[in-house]
């Protein structure tokens, strides 16, 4: 069993290293003749050194001189290979890093504008550190070989032309020196099959700290209120403990095999040295020629061992590999049409029989409403009725599992790609801020003159308080806004989509931590901004505001109208919008 998920794991990792090699073949091509440079000088150093050892130095002992011009032409020749050595190996490594981080710099793109087509239901079932871990962690995991991938294929060179040089030099010498290879050949093999899983269980286990951690961070106001530190540092504990473990049994299994690999042609170098004295002794070979062969025999463990460097690091590349791909590979992308939403005005929007589901039952049963250009809508409903769901329905978040969105009386689906993004607005219910400064955060690239960025504050009724901070749009409102209050983050996410000119502007509860005088005010100044606006609504201040409500109850649409006709002909609604005032009589009498 082991054997066949080994030999599974250097399958896959071949099919990825030939990803590697198509997807930047220049760049390999290069790194591969630096390497080739690197192999044949480092070859030829050893011919140059048994050449110099058997013309230069012993003719110097022998007659007790040598002249300036032998010493030069020796020195040049070990100078002049040196230098082509270092050469190949700068190149090697300049071209082979091009070449990793070009392809981890194209799959993070890949994997990042992947999260960008992918409709918010997949996300809904992938969290945030795995989605992290899977556009850092994993990319890089997935070509971890890609560096040592160029010095390996080039010393396969080294390893021919030292081969064939040794047999030409003394066949008797090369047999004895050739002994080595299977057994080298052999440890790496079982050396493979021990790395391979526990590597593979130690990028997992990365990719879980990350998870971990970022949910940690993630949820840093949670974990301080409700003093959960002890638990959420026993947690990250728990899975860097593994970590640590998987990690420690990679280093065990190469600090058992590393020493024998590296001792092996050692042992080979000194058989080689005991059988060439023997045969330099009866005349068969010169001592030029056993300094030769000892040198290329000490050579020859580096290309066994860059072959081993990759292999090492398959099963990590193998792994990450597959998670970048579950990402690529992933279904579920929103088709768009070729529609061009080119109308102007307030948008007349239209839902026919629309349903909808995560998993399971639906929670959204064949709601149909209409909003007319202009006028506000108010979307009602008791906690989890499907309010929050509809609105990611009308601005295309998600799809509707059978029924119609229509914006104009084109159905979204049909609208080209970005058409809705122009023309449409959301404002969620959890407002975030980047940490930049508040002009940075209402155009969020969108190039606009600072009059319009006043104006649509002006309509969110923020621009009073940006007046008053000491730099104004240039003020940085720090991560997720933490120098602002609630209902000031969320005047300047209002204020976000007003300045796009919006002409359908959703509002999933947008308004909850403003005061309800000011809430009156943006949304009697949203009459004046040219836009449909649909609001899901929880105060009756704000609901009376609305043309008309419609009334969401258990996924349907329950009732709609005017506010006062429901109130009269709907007893949930009516117990729903007056709830509040209710216990406010209570709590009064009591």
């Amino acid at each position: 069993m082991r054997e066949n998920v080994t030999s599974d794991i250097l399958r896959k990792g071949l099919r990825i290293l030939g990803v590697a090699v198509r997807a930047e073949p220049r760049l390999f091509t290069a790194a591969v003749i630096s390497s080739g440079l690197y192999a044949a000088m480092t070859v030829g150093s050893a011919w140059v050194l048994g050449r110099v050892t058997q013309d230069v130095v012993l003719p110097a002992f022998r007659d007790g001189h040598t002249t300036a011009g032998v010493l030069a032409l020796g020195s040049v020749a070990i100078v002049g290979v040196a230098a082509l050595k270092a050469l190949g190996i700068a190149g090697r490594r300049l071209y082979a890093g091009m070449m990793q981080y070009n392809l981890q710099a194209t799959y993070r793109r890949a994997v990042t504008r992947q999260y960008l087509r992918l409709p918010l239901a997949w996300h809904h079932h992938h969290p945030t550190g795995q989605l992290l871990s899977n556009a850092n962690a994993d990319v890089e995991a997935a070509w971890a070989p890609i560096a040592p991938l160029p010095m390996a294929t080039g010393v396969v060179l080294m390893l021919l032309i030292a081969a064939i040089e040794i047999l030409a030099t003394d066949v008797m010498v090369a047999i004895v020196g050739f002994l080595v290879f299977p057994a080298v050949a052999g440890l790496n093999v079982v050396y493979q099959r021990r790395l391979a899983p526990i590597a593979a269980r130690a990028q997992q286990l990365r990719a879980d700290v990350s998870e971990v951690a970022h949910e940690s961070f993630d949820g840093a106001l949670v974990v301080k209120t409700l003093g959960r530190e002890a638990s959420e540092t026993e947690r990250f504990a728990g899975v860097a403990g593994e970590l640590r473990d998987a990690n420690v049994a990679v280093g065990r299994v190469r600090g058992l095999f590393d020493p024998v690999l590296e001792a092996l042609p050692n042992l080979g170098v000194l058989a080689v040295l005991l059988v060439g004295s023997i045969r330099m002794r009866s005349g068969a070979m010169s001592a030029g020629d056993l300094v030769h062969i000892a040198y290329l025999f000490t050579l020859l463990a580096f290309p066994i061992r860059a072959l081993g460097w990759v292999l090492a690091e398959v099963p990590r590349s193998v792994v990450g590999w597959d998670r970048v791909r579950g990402v690529l590979d992933a279904a579920g992308s929103l088709p768009y049409g070729e529609t061009t939403l080119d109308g102007g005005g307030a948008a007349h929007l239209e839902v026919r029989d629309v349903r909808f589901a995560y998993t399971g039952d639906d929670v959204l049963h064949d709601v149909a409403f209409t909003a007319e250009p202009g006028r506000t809508i108010a979307v009602v409903g008791p906690t989890g009725s499907g309010k929050s769901t509809l609105t990611n329905l009308l601005v295309r978040l998600v799809d509707p599992a059978s029924g119609d969105v229509l914006f104009d009386g084109v159905d979204v689906r049909d609208v080209e790609r970005g058409g809705l993004a122009r023309t449409t607005a959301v404002v969620p219910q959890q407002t975030y801020l980047f940490d930049d400064t508040v002009r940075g955060n209402v155009t969020l690239g969108l190039d606009v003159p600072d009059e319009d960025v006043w104006e649509a504050l002006r309509l969110a009724q923020a621009d009073g308080f940006v007046s008053a901070l000491d730099g104004g749009l240039s003020t940085r409102v720090g991560e997720r806004g933490a120098t602002l209050s609630g209902g000031q983050r969320q005047r300047l996410a209002l204020a976000r989509a007003l300045v796009r000119r919006p002409r359908l502007l959703v509002l999933d509860d947008a308004t909850s931590s403003v005061d309800p005088q000011v809430e009156a005010r943006i949304l009697n100044g949203l009459r004046d901004s040219e836009a449909t606006v649909v609001v899901v609504a929880y105060r009756k201040a704000t609901i009376e505001m609305a043309d008309e409500v419609v009334y969401i109850e258990h996924g349907r649409v329950a009732g709609q109208g005017p506010h006062e006709q429901l109130l009269d002909g709907s007893e949930g609604y009516r117990n729903l919008v007056t709830a509040y005032e209710r216990d406010e009589n209570e709590e009064a009498v009591a």
